[in-house]
């Protein structure tokens, strides 16, 4: 594990350099493929180095987040175009790229906490530095505030548990039970708000909206699953008051993704109503984990790395259309399809991902978790019901709003996408689709 970090690591020095933008891309791509390759065991931790490791959780995450940084690279061209500090942005999303490597394959607890933690600086460099308005200020401290605020609870727990077992090793956890109500919320509090859950989800659309396009994606990708990622470890470790605890975060995710799913009709910026989709998208999995079955874990894995994709490449396509426009208001996208006709075919794509159309791993685990959380309870069928017929409507109006109507006459001037813009819905597309043929090695592996 420690070759593909001295790997980022020594790619640093590039930056600064002169015109290094696409080769730091090329080189990304050459790790991803690198890491591709390594063989790893279902059952334990593989390649083991110092107090880092990878089992199929991490590995799942880690291939997603090299392939997103690799994407954010190719979507931000217009840094380089307009020369705007791209040599600190390379070295902002390298060391973004390091600290959520490490954050996935450490496997010591407090390390874990720790570059959980630090993947935040370089998450606020890039809302504050790259933002658009002079709100991003405001949502980069609500992106702090909303975070920190969890995390020292969580911070005491490990210090409590580290007393108690005298190790850190997530590993070896699951030879203990605690059934401490206190610990057990300090642990789960700071997952939560990061998920986001219903109720501690307002710094989310707020990030998005001001983040620029790369701070979007690697917010929806990945910041989104550091929570998932912690909730799946540390689950072992509090089954048996879990059992207990958890029907208040099913009914407050699913109620949630209920609310969240009409709170999507509401919207008017294109990116504010992808990121509460992703809410939407995010409470459904924060049911099945809590659930505690064989069905929720592996859903839960599965629709994390589906919305990485898929919403990235949401968030890849109101950029496009905000780089022509300069405005991501519904009222100003409109008829795009009289001007962008083949964009229009990739908004159809993604839109149908979104909604958990087949072949897209969403339907997979979508499927896993409403089986998860039906077994769970009967009940919660009917919210489950809404939260999925809404997922396909909010989809359909986000899609049928700007590509249909009278477009704004006020366009006189535009040009179609560009092969790197073609190349990197495709490159969100096609993993998305083509892994279900895969299914079997995620579903397994448990």
């Amino acid at each position: 594990m420690m070759k593909f970090l001295l790997m980022m690591g020594f790619m640093m020095p590039l930056c600064l350099k002169k015109n290094m933008f696409w080769l730091v891309q090329c080189i990304f791509m050459i790790l991803m493929f690198l890491f591709m390759n390594i063989n790893i065991s279902i059952m334990n931790f593989s390649h083991l180095s110092y107090m880092f490791g990878c089992d199929m959780i991490s590995y799942g995450l880690i291939l997603l987040s090299i392939w997103i940084i690799f994407l954010m690279i190719m979507a931000s061209e217009k840094l380089k175009k307009e020369k705007f500090f791209e040599k600190y942005f390379l070295f902002n999303i390298i060391f973004l790229m390091m600290m959520l490597y490490l954050t996935f394959s450490t496997m010591n607890l407090f390390l874990f906490y720790f570059f959980f933690e630090s993947s935040l600086i370089p998450t606020l460099m890039l809302i504050i530095g790259w933002g658009y308005q002079p709100e991003r200020i405001q949502a980069g401290m609500y992106l702090l505030f909303y975070t920190l605020f969890a995390s020292l609870p969580l911070l005491m727990g490990i210090f409590y548990i580290y007393q108690e077992m005298n190790y850190m090793m997530i590993y070896m956890m699951k030879f203990y039970d605690y059934n401490l109500i206190l610990l057990y919320l300090s642990l789960i509090l700071a997952f939560l708000v990061k998920m986001p859950m219903y109720f501690v989800h307002l710094w989310l659309p707020k990030a998005h909206v001001e983040a620029p396009i790369s701070g979007s994606m690697i917010l929806a990708a990945i910041m989104l699953k550091l929570g998932g990622y912690g909730l799946l470890r540390i689950m072992v470790i509090l089954q048996k008051i879990n059992f207990k605890m958890s029907y208040i975060w099913v009914v407050i995710s699913l109620i949630g993704g209920f609310y969240i799913s009409l709170k999507c009709f509401c919207q008017i910026d294109m990116k504010s109503l992808i990121a509460y989709s992703s809410v939407a998208h995010m409470s459904i999995v924060i049911g099945g984990i809590m659930t505690m079955n064989y069905w929720g874990y592996l859903g839960a894995y599965i629709l994390m790395i589906g919305h990485g994709l898929c919403s990235s490449g949401m968030f890849c396509l109101s950029n496009i259309n905000y780089e022509r426009l300069n405005s991501r208001s519904l009222f100003m996208n409109k008829g795009m399809m009289n001007f962008m006709p083949t964009m229009s075919l990739w908004w159809f794509l993604m839109m149908s991902s979104n909604m958990a159309a087949p072949p897209s791993l969403n339907l997979m685990g979508e499927i896993s978790l409403i089986n998860s959380l039906m077994s769970w309870s009967w009940l919660s069928m009917i919210l489950l019901m809404m939260i999925s017929f809404f997922s396909a409507g909010y989809s359909l109006y986000l899609y049928s709003y700007t590509q249909h109507g009278k477009y704004n006459l006020s366009i006189y001037s535009f040009y179609s996408g560009v092969s790197r813009e073609y190349l990197m819905l495709m490159l969100h597309w096609l993993p998305l689709n083509i892994l279900v043929l895969k299914i079997d090695y995620s579903m397994i592996w448990f």
